[in-house]
């Protein structure tokens, strides 16, 4: 049965309705990033660029890079932005778009998210990098989704008792890497975490400005909680999302951050571009060694 048109909405180009792109821009290794203008920063190394497309904050690049073609796509932040974006992508390369029906042969995509984040233990310096092992998300997105399959049921149930999870909020859900892409990724200079993707980034990450927070202690309770002999590394708003859509629509995905602050210590980098640039590069020829 086709798709209809108001569930699978395509512009007069024939192009996917948010990310105004056509499958053929798009490459089977993809890498995500939050900025738009940091797509750029990431396709300064490709040997040449084939197609360069803007539409909201969804910028797109793809390229080669020493031989291999990969696809830049900004996605904006948070995880709303997170559910058009995969399922945007998924459906350029396993829906016909012309017929609005699934392919009956599916293509596994590989998702790379390099991205910003903050530690919330003090041991964690900023300027480092954690690959994020599992991840979890308070911000409700995958159970909207048959998703039961995909989860970690036991992690995000005892951090919610943990932390004495306020009714009003949202249940957690716990998703883990791709494996073998995220053993990939490690080296020494690159440390496996337990990453919490937040609904926001100023009270829902324990900020105050003028706002006082429902709870005060949210964030040292988080960092204080240990599931077998791990510990909560880092906060940020996206790869929860990216893992849980990513299972469930069969692609690959591993969350690459870069620290830049710390919660615990108040410290923030002095120069987070520098540290961005430093994973962008290391993630290149990390994705290259894969053979993708």
């Amino acid at each position: 049965m086709a798709i209809a048109e108001s569930e699978l909405i395509l512009n007069k180009d024939g192009s996917i309705y948010h990310l105004n792109l056509k499958p053929e821009h798009l490459a089977q290794t993809i890498i995500t990033v939050g900025d738009p203008d940091r797509v750029d920063l990431v396709t300064q190394h490709f040997e040449t660029i084939e197609c360069n497309i803007r539409k909201r904050e969804f910028h797109t690049q793809t390229g080669i890079y020493k031989g291999h073609r990969i696809t830049v796509i900004s996605t904006g932040i948070g995880t709303d932005n997170i559910d058009i974006v995969c399922n945007e992508l998924d459906a350029l390369v396993n829906i016909d778009l012309t017929t609005r029906k699934n392919k009956t042969e599916r293509t596994t995509l590989h998702i790379i998210r390099i991205g910003t984040s903050g530690s919330i233990q003090p041991d964690i310096p900023i300027d480092s990098f954690v690959v994020s092992e599992i991840a979890t998300g308070f911000d409700s997105l995958l159970h909207f989704y048959k998703s039961n399959h995909v989860q970690l049921p036991e992690i995000s149930e005892a951090l919610a008792k943990h932390i004495d999870l306020d009714q009003n909020k949202s249940k957690p859900y716990t998703v883990a890497y791709d494996k073998q892409l995220g053993e990939h990724m490690l080296s020494s200079i690159v440390q496996k975490g337990h990453t919490v993707t937040n609904v926001g980034f100023y009270g829902p990450q324990g900020r105050v400005l003028r706002l006082p927070l429902q709870d005060q202690e949210l964030n040292t309770k988080i960092a204080s909680f240990v599931h077998e002999d791990k510990k909560i590394t880092n906060l940020e708003m996206e790869t929860a999302g990216i893992y849980g859509l990513a299972k469930l629509l069969g692609h690959k995905a591993v969350s690459m951050n870069a620290i830049v602050a710390n919660r615990t210590t108040g410290e923030f980098s002095q120069n987070p571009k520098e540290t961005v640039k430093k994973l962008i590069k290391y993630t290149l020829d990390k994705i290259v060694d894969y053979h993708l």
